[in-house]
């Protein structure tokens, strides 16, 4: 698939935008680290014109703090994932065999399902790796997001 066959890129956060760690301070506040370059990637995606979106199961606000950095809406509180990438391509009329949905844990299988194109970092847990159509060379939270734009893009950049 290359970047002019995608309508909507859905992304799982944890394990996919970060490394799948997060950090809590004796307060309860928690911490992840996110990779700039993934950043830097989105953005070339919204250039292109692609909608992407953060498909989250957590209520967090690190997670809507870095949707709105990204420019990119989130959907958060998710119990399937599936359903939730299902419903959100009928209600913005988007062509669900277009679109990418990358995730890393098996939470994220039945997004896969929802799907033409399943993405996943290198790190991903085995059963996702083995329903998924390409795996990034980087981990999540090293720059998985922005290994999958330039995967997208190396038909557009022979031509």
């Amino acid at each position: 698939m290359n970047i002019k066959d995608i309508s909507c890129i859905f992304y799982d956060f944890d394990g996919v935008m970060t490394d799948n760690r997060v950090l809590v301070d004796q307060n309860g506040m928690e911490y992840v680290y996110v990779n700039r370059s993934d950043g830097l990637g989105v953005a070339a995606l919204k250039a292109a014109g692609i909608t992407q979106v953060i498909i989250s199961t957590e209520v967090n606000p690190v997670v809507e703090r870095r949707a709105e950095k990204l420019g990119i809406p989130v959907v958060h509180g998710v119990k399937d994932k599936g359903v939730t990438v299902k419903n959100y391509c009928v209600e913005h009329g988007i062509d669900a065999s277009r679109a990418v949905f990358m995730g890393n844990d098996i939470n994220d299988i039945p997004a896969f399902m929802a799907v033409g194109f399943k993405a996943c970092p290198a790190d991903a847990e085995p059963e996702v790796k083995s329903k998924a159509d390409w795996i990034s060379s980087c981990k999540g939270g090293y720059g998985a997001v922005r290994d999958l734009y330039r995967e997208l893009s190396k038909e557009e950049e022979n031509k």
